[in-house]
């Protein structure tokens, strides 16, 4: 893969998000050339409830649209491009390239810094982390604090959360405040954050490197049921799993909800 290709890469428009259509073994080279690029990245990992948000919401849309790397972190995705004969390759999700950026720091010397999840849990991520990967950690940071993406404007706890990231000297920057909090900090900052090269909004990827969350069990992500794991453990999701069959329907009943946009059409129109 050339230092230009993956930026001309194929995508899937999705109502107004546009997606782009990689296999997670691209997207780990993809997040290596980025790595090793003296530039800022941003990735975003939209699953089907956030494309139904942005699909009603114009700016979050081009929020999302404007990241230089933004994966289909959702079976409903796939599934609903497909019913539209215009095929994600596959699901690509925060989690596993949240790993591979762990691996990639400790294989690169790079350094990583936690950013999210309720106080404490950061801290146990990074020792559980550094058990497995070394001293790859830089520096960690609870979710709470007022900022611009809470609707605090000039706030000092912002200012000082982006001061301790570049003190950190952290390349890899995990942004786990959830969707948009995460997105909006990434993009408020991205200008500020003097070291990094990589940042990615990835959720609830630290309450599962703490060991406060549990990943399904591999038999449920291979068969692209992590959805129905999440229910059985916590049946009050269920009204947010009812996102999937609204959005499939919505698919089907709307001819023009999913097209692909070519290398050569560009991506960054979402309309």
């Amino acid at each position: 893969m050339s230092s230009t290709s993956w930026r001309d890469r194929d995508k899937i428009r999705v109502f107004n998000t546009v997606v782009d259509n990689v296999l997670f073994e691209e997207a780990k080279e993809i997040l290596e050339e980025m790595l090793d690029e003296p530039r800022f990245h941003k990735i975003f990992t939209p699953n089907t409830e956030i494309v139904m948000t942005c699909r009603d919401d114009e700016k979050l849309a081009c929020e999302v649209n404007s990241a230089d790397l933004v994966v289909a972190d959702g079976i409903g995705l796939v599934m609903g491009s497909k019913m539209r004969d215009c095929p994600l390759l596959e699901r690509v999700t925060g989690f596993d390239l949240s790993v591979f950026l762990l691996e990639l720091a400790a294989k690169k010397g790079a350094k990583v810094f936690f950013l999210g999840a309720e106080p404490g849990v950061a801290e146990t991520a990074k020792a559980r982390v550094e058990e497995k990967y070394g001293d790859i950690v830089a520096g960690v940071h609870h979710g709470y604090f007022k900022a611009r993406h809470g609707g605090c404007e000039d706030s000092d706890e912002e200012a000082a959360v982006v001061d301790a990231i570049n003190r950190s000297g952290a390349e890899i920057l995990f942004v786990g405040l959830g969707f948009p909090k995460q997105e909006k900090f990434i993009l408020n900052n991205q200008d500020a954050l003097e070291h990094v090269r990589i940042a990615i909004g990835n959720g609830g990827v630290l309450d599962v490197l703490a060991g406060k969350a549990k990943r399904a069990p591999e038999i449920f992500i291979r068969c692209n049921l992590e959805w129905l794991y999440r229910l059985i453990k916590n049946p009050s999701r269920l009204s947010r799993q009812m996102v999937i069959p609204k959005f499939l329907w919505k698919i089907r009943r709307d001819k023009d909800s999913v097209s692909a946009i070519s290398s050569t059409q560009g991506g960054s129109d979402a309309k």
